[in-house]
C-alpha cells in the first residue's frame, strides 16, 4: 500500500473528534485500506486483470467489514450492473463513433486539413489541437495510435524534436482521457458522485485549456532541448499509416460529428438553468441531451455522414460499427467492477466512516478526492480504477454541494488519478515504445508531463471552487 494513502487515511483518523471514534469505525477504516490493498497488490505485483483485481478487493472490504456473505454479492452485482448499464453502453457508443472517424479517413482529415494552416513556429500549439479534438471520442490507448504516426510526420517534415511535437499531442490527449467524458473515468466518477454530466464537461473544457497549454507546448519546448531523441525519420518504419480511402468525408463534417455530442450535452445543462420544465425546448433539449441519447444520435448521424463521405458499403460500414466494440470489452468490465466496489463501500458503511473522517479532519472534499486518488493511480497505474475507488469513497460529501462544487469535485478526481504515470502504467509502455525512448528518457518526458497535468489541473480547479 503506498505511503502517500495508508498515511493519509492515518492522519484522517487521528484527527476524528475525540469520543466519536468507535470500534466499528476502526474495522471500517481496516476494511478500505484492506480492500485498496489487495486491489494495488493483485495489479501491481500479481499482474491480475483489473476487473478481477477489483472484484477481490470489494470480497476483501465487505467481509473485513463484517458484510455477510450473500449480501455481499449482491452488493457488487447491483452496483456492478448499475455502473454497465450507465456507462457501458456510453463507452460502446463512444468506441464506435471513434472507429468511424478512423476507418473511414475522418480523423486523417482533421489532421491534415489543420497541419495545412500551420506554421513551423505554431506546430506544437496546432499539435494540442488536434489530440484534443481526436480525443474527444477515443480512448486513449486509441488516441496514441492514431496520433504517432501523425507526430512522426510532422516532426520528419519540419525537422524538429520529435518531443517538441509529440508531448503536445500527448498533453491534449491525457487532460481529456482524465476530465472530460465521455471517457470512461470521467463518466465513471460522473455517475458515482450524481453530478451534472453535462456541467462537468464544460468545466473540464475550461480546466484542461491551460493546463494542455503548460503541459503541451510550454512543457515540450522546454524538455526538447534537454531530452535528445534520434530524428524522427528513425520511426517512419513503426508507424503504418493506412492507405486513404478513395474519398474521405470533408473537414467540416468530421469535426461536426466530434462535437456534435459535446453540444448536445452542454444543450442540457442550459436548458436546465434558463428554460421552465414544461416548455417544448426543454424537453427537446433534455432528452437529446441526455449522454446515450445525445451519442446514439451522433454514432446514427455519423454512419451516414462519415460512412457516405468515404463512400463505404452498408456491410463495410457493419463491419466498422461492430469491430469497434470488441476492444472496449475489458474497459467496460473494468468500470462495471469498479461500480461494484463503490458499491461495496457505500453498503458497508465505509463511505459514511469518510464522510465522518474528512469532517474531523476539516479536508475538503476536493483535496480528498485528488490525494486518494493520486495514491491509487501511483500504486496501482490505472487511471480510470483511480477515479473509481477515489468518487466511491467521498461521494457522501458531495451529495450537500452546489451542482458547481460537486462537478468540482469529480475533475479533481480525475485530476489526480493523472498523477506520475511510471513503470506500472500500460500507457508509459506504450508511449515509450511508440517514442522509441529508453525508460528513464520516458520518466524525464512522459512521466514528468502527466505530473505536470495533474498538479496545473489541480491549481486550476482550486482557483475555480474559489471563485464559482
Amino acid at each position: 500500500m503506498p505511503n502517500s494513502l495508508t498515511g493519509g487515511l492515518a492522519v484522517l483518523a487521528q484527527a476524528a473528534p475525540t469520543g466519536a471514534w468507535t470500534a466499528q469505525d476502526t474495522r471500517l477504516l481496516t476494511a478500505a485500506v484492506a480492500g485498496i490493498a489487495v486491489i494495488v497488490v493483485l495489479i501491481s505485483w500479481a499482474k491480475l486483470h483489473p476487473f478481477l483485481s477489483l472484484a477481490l478487493g470489494a470480497t476483501t472490504l465487505g467481509v473485513v467489514a463484517g458484510m455477510p456473505f450473500g449480501d455481499l454479492v449482491d452488493t457488487f452485482t447491483e452496483g456492478l450492473g448499475k455502473t454497465v448499464g450507465d456507462v457501458g453502453l456510453l463507452v460502446a457508443l463512444g468506441a464506435m463513433l471513434g472507429k468511424l472517424l478512423t476507418d473511414t479517413g475522418g480523423a486523417e482529415q482533421i489532421v491534415e486539413t489543420v497541419l495545412r494552416r500551420t506554421t513551423r513556429r505554431s506546430l506544437p500549439w496546432a499539435m494540442v489541437f488536434i489530440a484534443a479534438l481526436l480525443g474527444l471520442p477515443m480512448f486513449f490507448e486509441v488516441g496514441v495510435v492514431l496520433l504517432v504516426p501523425v507526430v512522426v510526420m510532422v516532426a520528419s517534415r519540419s525537422d524538429q524534436p520529435m518531443l517538441r511535437i509529440g508531448i503536445p499531442a500527448l498533453a491534449g490527449l491525457s487532460i481529456l482521457h482524465g476530465l472530460v467524458p465521455p471517457h470512461p473515468g470521467p463518466l465513471a466518477a460522473v455517475d458515482a458522485l450524481h453530478v451534472d454530466l453535462g456541467l462537468t464537461l464544460a468545466l473540464g473544457v475550461v480546466v484542461a485549456i491551460p493546463t494542455a497549454i503548460v503541459a503541451g507546448p510550454v512543457f515540450g519546448s522546454y524538455i526538447a532541448k534537454r531530452v535528445e531523441l534520434p530524428p524522427a525519420t528513425h520511426l517512419l518504419g513503426k508507424s503504418p499509416v493506412q492507405a486513404d480511402p478513395e474519398r474521405r468525408p470533408g473537414f467540416f463534417v468530421s469535426v461536426a460529428m466530434l462535437l456534435l455530442p459535446v453540444v448536445l450535452m452542454l444543450g442540457k445543462s442550459v436548458a436546465d438553468l434558463l428554460l421552465p420544465e414544461d416548455s417544448i425546448g426543454y424537453q427537446v433539449l433534455d432528452t437529446v441531451g441526455t449522454p446515450v441519447v445525445a451519442l446514439m444520435l451522433t454514432v446514427l448521424i455519423a454512419i451516414v455522414a462519415l460512412g457516405g463521405g468515404a463512400r463505404f458499403s452498408r456491410n463495410r460500414l457493419a463491419d466498422v460499427v461492430g469491430g469497434s466494440l470488441p476492444a472496449v470489452g475489458g474497459i467496460i468490465l473494468i468500470v462495471g467492477a469498479g461500480g461494484g466496489f463503490k458499491q461495496t463501500l457505500v453498503d458497508s458503511g465505509v463511505n459514511n466512516m469518510i464522510t465522518g473522517l474528512a469532517s474531523g479532519a476539516h479536508l475538503s472534499p476536493l483535496v480528498l478526492g485528488w490525494l486518494i486518488a493520486v495514491g491509487i493511480r501511483v500504486a496501482t497505474g490505472s487511471a480510470t480504477v483511480a477515479t473509481i475507488s477515489a468518487a466511491g469513497m467521498v461521494a457522501p460529501l458531495v451529495a450537500g454541494l452546489p451542482p458547481t462544487q460537486g462537478a468540482l469535485v469529480a475533475l479533481a478526481i480525475g485530476s489526480g488519478s493523472l498523477f506520475l504515470s511510471h513503470v506500472n502504467d500500460a500507457g508509459f509502455w506504450l508511449v515509450k515504445e511508440y517514442f522509441g525512448m529508453t525508460v528513464g528518457q520516458t520518466l524525464k518526458t512522459w512521466s514528468a508531463m502527466e505530473t505536470l497535468l495533474s498538479v496545473v489541473s489541480f491549481g486550476v480547479i482550486l482557483g475555480l471552487s474559489a471563485v464559482l
